[in-house]
């Protein structure tokens, strides 16, 4: 998979030592220029739906896996890559020294309507709930979050650069798009 972007968080002096590796899915949903995301109060941001890939299972495994849990998807379908962000990012924890991060995201299709999604307890506690939305706005409130939000999350500007990315490849304005 092609990838859209590496970046080491600013917090970050070097990459030695232990490094906790994890892997994650998440997926790009479009019906017209709304998208479907993940709301989430504490941190006032939008986000692809998907997460952490278990031990054992493959990747669209986990994000069929995530994105039912999440928002409820049913019949996911046409699933074709989209690209890896990577990064590495402070780990606060004794068991390493830094995360790397692979986000693995994907294109596909999911039937209309929603059913019951399965959020785990810390997802609930941060009030996270699925949500169509305009990409543009989407992306406006981002950039307005990571500009004024002190509790912003470190996931923002990944978030809000794969949302940029979608909207400049799938959703352009350029007419050779528009004929396919």
């Amino acid at each position: 998979m092609r990838l859209l972007k590496s970046t080491i968080h600013s917090d970050l002096n070097s990459l030695t030592g232990r490094a906790l590796e994890r892997i994650a899915a998440r997926a790009i949903v479009l019906k017209g220029d709304d998208i479907l995301l993940m709301y989430t109060e504490r941190y006032h941001d939008y986000t692809l739906p998907g997460g952490g890939v278990d031990q054992g299972e493959d990747l669209i495994t986990g994000l069929k896996r995530e994105l039912s849990e999440e928002t409820g998807a049913q019949n996911i379908r046409n699933i074709e890559a989209f690209g890896c962000y990577e990064e590495y990012r402070p780990w606060y924890k004794d068991d390493a020294d830094y995360m790397h991060m692979l986000s693995y995201c994907y294109l596909c299709e999911i039937d209309d309507e929603l059913g019951n999604n399965a959020l785990e307890d810390y997802e609930i506690n941060n009030g996270m709930k699925p949500v169509w939305l305009n990409i543009h706005h989407a992306i406006q409130h981002n950039l307005d979050t990571m500009a004024n939000n002190p509790k912003a999350g470190m996931s923002v500007e990944r978030e809000t650069f794969l949302l940029q990315q979608v909207l400049a490849e799938c959703l352009s304005e350029n007419p050779l798009k528009a004929a396919v």
